[in-house]
């Protein structure tokens, strides 16, 4: 019988320990799964980008699809942009004023001599968020630009691209239904 009572109480004990590693592992886990990556939010206005303004977006979203640190948001009504985009006859080309601030141009020249929008408008975007020109460069270097010439329709940033600009904006940790940081517009 005090054998029988024993195993019982050491069975009872040992339950009662694993629950609680097992909680606090829970517990653990929760808070840094719960830790989430900050993105500062920067808007744009495609409306002066004429005929490329789909590109334009998908430009951004291409970088909102690789990026943590940072979020291409259409500009809301009434609201001023951090990043005008406008179509012109030049070369394309991205007059950053501020990292995440300035106005880039969707130069009709490059697309008249078979360049791709979308590749364009993601290169020129990244100008914006900090990058530069690498030429001449791959097809898979964003930043080759022009230089990978115009078969390459690869609008996607390379691994280096991405964790570059990871860097420029070094999201911060947060706790959860923490808002994501909205960027402040430099005249």
């Amino acid at each position: 019988m005090h054998h029988r009572t024993l195993t019982a109480g050491l069975a009872t004990a040992l339950a009662a320990t694993l629950s609680l590693t097992a909680g606090q592992a829970v517990a653990a886990s929760s808070t840094t799964a719960d830790r989430t990556l900050a993105a500062q939010v920067f808007t744009y206005d495609a409306s002066g980008a004429a005929e490329f303004k789909a590109a334009v977006d998908r430009g951004a979203a291409i970088w909102n699809e690789s990026v943590d640190a940072v979020e291409l948001r259409p500009v809301a009504s009434g609201q001023r942009a951090n990043i005008r985009v406008l179509a012109d006859n030049g070369w394309p080309r991205a007059l950053p004023t501020t990292l995440g601030n300035g106005t880039v141009y969707i130069g009709r020249q490059a697309v008249d001599q078979g360049y791709d929008t979308i590749r364009i408008s993601a290169h020129e975007l990244g100008h914006i968020l900090g990058l530069p020109d690498r030429k001449p460069g791959p097809c898979s270097s964003l930043m080759s630009g022009s230089s990978a010439g115009t078969a390459c329709k690869n609008p996607y940033p390379n691994a280096a691209e991405k964790a570059e600009v990871e860097d420029n904006f070094g999201g911060a940790l947060t706790a959860p239904g923490v808002a994501a940081r909205e960027a402040v517009i430099v005249d």
